[in-house]
């Protein structure tokens, strides 16, 4: 059994650190030793970030995006175009979308995707919420944006079948060959559909 060389304030940093997506038990020691040497100008500010972070940070109530506001800063900008709508499976997702700056629309997370093996049904997505936003009117496009796995692409048809018969406009992202990729280092699944969604130059 190791010998403890630390107080149980610091395990605790270290432990709540290590469950941080990206961040192991060695990771976390490390974050943890840097955060304590560095007291004054990170501790201190990430302590108060994070309290702030919890009293302030909200779920907006249309999109499902994190914001200190609700609706948030995405549904409220006039300068989007509120009836174009991509629909992604979380908010790392839609913030991806927003560093390519892509396009200029609003959003809806749906929180994941189904699948049955772990238990995760429609009503445990926030499909209805995107529904009655397209039932609502407004909406001329939905552009499913969602990861090309067998549970993205089971979420994506389910979405489909549920907005069948509403006036709006379904689109997909294209699937296929990433910008600067060779075609020697692909997947089989990648090329047949870079194949299938092949386009006239």
């Amino acid at each position: 059994m190791a010998k403890r060389v630390t107080g149980p304030e610091i395990e605790k940093l270290i432990q709540l650190l290590a469950r941080v997506p990206g961040l192991g038990p060695r990771s976390a020691r490390r974050a943890a030793l840097h955060l304590i040497k560095k007291k004054e100008q990170l501790l201190g500010p990430l302590s108060d970030a994070l309290s702030e972070a919890r009293d302030k940070v909200r779920i907006c109530g249309r999109c499902g995006n994190v914001d200190t506001a609700d609706p948030c800063t995405v549904c409220t900008d006039p300068n989007r175009d509120q009836s174009v709508v991509i629909v992604v499976e979380d908010v790392a997702d839609l913030w991806a979308l927003e560093r390519a700056n892509a396009m200029n629309a609003a959003y809806h997370v749906l929180g994941g995707t189904l699948s049955p093996l772990d238990g995760i049904g429609p009503d445990d997505l926030n499909i209805a919420g995107l529904i009655d936003r397209v039932t609502a009117g407004g909406i001329s496009e939905i552009i499913i944006a969602v990861n090309a796995t067998v549970e993205g692409q089971t979420t994506a048809h389910y979405i489909i079948d549920r907005l069948e018969g509403l006036a709006v406009r379904i689109t997909r992202l294209a699937h296929g060959v990433p910008v600067g990729g060779e075609l020697d280092y692909l997947d089989e699944g990648t090329l047949s559909a870079a194949i299938r969604a092949r386009t006239t130059f």
